[in-house]
């Protein structure tokens, strides 16, 4: 949007006062700027602005005990209640390897940064908001009534920036970083042969960049005993069958700035609307069923044996959730969660004339 036609921050406040039961993402959608730009506002009025320093957030994390962890895109929302343990710093890649709070970031792209403090009632409710240069959320951390307020204090006064406007610079939307290569020019045979010889699940985006395809176009030319087509329905089912089973499962939901995961068994599927949620104990999961294009099942070569991931597409190839069955490495794939990906219901592969 025409950076002059923004509103003030003054009228961005009085908007929030005006719609107290708006979601922060929907309300900064309707008024045509970025969620960022919409917590900025309120710096000084509830809002501290905090360095993006991801290392130095994670390692202080560690004190302020359990809280709640959420990773999202356009169509997921990934929630964990648990602690931020096992911390891996790193400035190109950073990791969290906790029991409950499992994830995989990527610190550059962290560029915004806020302690929120939001009334609610007689409650105040406090989180750690971070933003990519879009403005778009990265991971958010919400505090919970066992977390060490002490803890958490220390560590916003530790990362406050000097800068405490209530304006942010925002970048226009981000470029795709996901590889489109042309399609009608690739070789199945060549990306056949390669597949076949991937080792670990974490060649396959190596794989990819030297192809020159997406995630996407890969299924789409591999061939059915590598990846195939499923019911846009596929994951309502599994959800069904692995809460039944009391399977484990792995669910990852990410975005470009962080990965996060899930693993373990669900129990509580709720649809409402177009969404369908997982309503555990310390995981919350909300998916848009109506972003969903395209299922795959998708079946990857490692040294213990090939791995099943089922991989959800929105309409622009973009992934919005993947999952698998709960295995660690060393380890062959559970034979409940391939026999259930392997049941789910196919969409019949073109018959060539």
């Amino acid at each position: 949007m025409d950076q002059r036609v923004k509103p003030a921050p003054h009228e961005i406040r009085r908007a929030r006062t005006d719609n107290p039961k708006t979601r922060e993402r929907d309300l900064a959608a309707q008024l045509g700027i970025s969620e960022a730009e919409l917590v900025a506002a309120h710096c000084g009025d509830g809002v501290v602005r905090v360095e993006p320093r991801v290392n130095d957030l994670l390692t202080g994390l560690e004190a302020v005990g359990e809280v709640m962890a959420l990773t999202r895109n356009e169509s997921a929302v990934h929630e964990k209640i648990g602690v931020y343990d096992k911390v891996v710093t790193g400035n190109h890649n950073a990791m969290v390897l906790g029991e409950n709070i499992d994830l995989r970031i990527f610190p550059k792209v962290w560029a915004h940064g806020f302690a929120v403090e939001k009334r609610d009632g007689d409650e105040i409710r406090r989180s750690l908001q971070f933003f990519d240069a879009a403005g778009e959320a990265v991971h958010k951390v919400h505090l919970r009534p066992a977390s060490s307020l002490y803890a958490y204090q220390k560590l916003v006064a530790a990362l406050e920036s000097s800068n405490q406007e209530p304006t942010v610079d925002i970048s226009g939307p981000l470029p795709d970083d996901e590889i489109h290569g042309d399609e009608s020019a690739a070789n199945p045979s060549d990306l056949r042969d390669r597949w076949s010889r991937l080792t670990d699940v974490h060649q396959f985006f190596g794989m990819l960049k030297t192809l020159k395809l997406s995630r996407q176009q890969a299924v789409r030319l591999v061939g059915q005993d590598y990846a195939w087509q499923l019911d846009n329905d596929a994951v309502r089912a599994m959800f069904h069958h692995a809460a039944e089973g009391e399977m484990p499962i792995m669910c990852f939901v990410g975005n470009r700035g962080c990965i996060q995961i899930h693993s373990g068994p669900i129990k509580s599927i709720k649809p409402m609307g177009p969404w369908i949620n997982v309503l555990d104990e310390t995981f919350h999961l909300h998916l848009r069923t109506d972003h969903i294009q395209e299922i795959w099942a998708v079946r990857k070569p490692t040294k213990d044996g090939h791995v099943t991931s089922l991989e959800v597409y929105d309409s622009d190839g973009k992934m919005i959730i993947q999952f698998f069955g709960k295995r660690h490495e060393g380890e062959s794939e559970r034979d409940d969660w391939r026999f259930l990906a392997e049941n789910l219901p196919r969409i019949p592969s073109p018959t060539v004339a």
